[in-house]
């Protein structure tokens, strides 16, 4: 302790007592149970309802995590942490947005596997009418 009284890293800039640990945590399971719940429970939502719902409580995890564990905060010494901070959730969203943009586009572009039996079938009648007539 200081000769103030105060933890060395000051009153506000400690780890967190066991108390606001435990929130953290319990706010953090609550992140992973509920999404959990919903896609194992088959809940009857739309889909995109569904996927928005899933990365909203997986963005509110990322800000429980940076809070209570990582302690990223707005002080002056913690400029830097919180500006890189911003610039990976940043990355974070344009890599998470780009891949279910990638995923979208594939699941409509792609042939369904019965619609390419159906076509192959097709073909083989049309290469086999060829060589008949």
């Amino acid at each position: 302790m200081s000769a103030h009284g105060e933890t060395p890293h000051g009153a506000q800039g400690g780890h967190g007592n066991l108390n606001q640990l435990m929130a953290g945590f319990a706010l953090a399971a609550l992140l992973t149970i509920v999404p959990f719940a919903l896609v194992m429970g088959e809940v009857e939502i739309n889909r995109t309802a569904l996927i928005a719902t899933i990365m909203g409580l997986g963005g509110l995890q990322i800000l429980v995590h940076l809070i209570w564990f990582l302690h990223v905060n707005r002080s002056a010494e913690e400029g830097w942490t919180l500006a890189a901070t911003i610039f990976a959730v940043l990355i974070l969203v344009i890599v998470l947005a780009g891949s279910l943009w990638v995923m979208k586009n594939m699941n409509e572009n792609m042939m369904p596997m019965h619609d390419m039996e159906h076509h192959m079938q097709m073909e083989q009648m049309k290469s086999l009418q060829s060589q008949q007539g």
